[in-house]
């Protein structure tokens, strides 16, 4: 018992201050122009969690593995280039915030402009048909058979 006594003991009296021993995840570089190129590589990346934030934005735990990963590229030498590619190979091109243009993204890029240009076909076609209406009616006139079948359905409309 007095063993258990000591380990309680001790767990008061340091565990109020083991917050204070913690080291920051997310601690910069100490190089500022190595960091200012890893928060500028930060701000390329999408965060996998939020989906519309970068990694610098993001307070998510992979958003601030991401950061350590990225800063842990930089500080080994790698160009921006090429930990951006580091990071790319392991999640995709639906990492970066910015994708390229390629032929598995094309959609992405060209989607909002064929969304687009649907909208106008429909709404051409929609008010076409509208105001077709009355060119059809114009059109073509009456032979003299169907003006007579005309005039007998209206008579005996008004008849009864």
């Amino acid at each position: 018992m007095p063993v258990l006594r000591r380990l309680v003991f001790v767990l008061c009296i340091f565990g109020p201050i083991a917050p204070a021993w913690a080291v920051a995840v997310d601690t910069p570089l100490d190089d500022p122009l190595l960091e200012a190129r890893a928060r500028a590589i930060h701000k390329q990346l999408r965060c996998l969690v939020c989906q519309n934030q970068s990694i610098e934005d993001s307070n998510a735990g992979l958003a601030r593995d991401l950061r350590i990963l990225v800063r842990d590229r930089i500080s080994a030498g790698d160009s921006d280039a090429a930990a951006i590619g580091y990071i790319v190979e392991r999640y995709g091109d639906w990492v970066l915030l910015q994708p390229p243009v390629k032929g598995r993204t094309v959609l992405l890029w060209l989607g909002p402009m064929l969304f687009l240009l649907l909208a106008v076909v429909l709404i051409l076609r929609w008010y076409r048909r509208r105001s077709g209406v009355t060119a059809t009616a114009a059109a073509a006139p009456l032979s003299v058979d169907e003006q007579a079948r005309l005039k007998a359905l209206l008579d005996d409309r008004e008849q009864s």
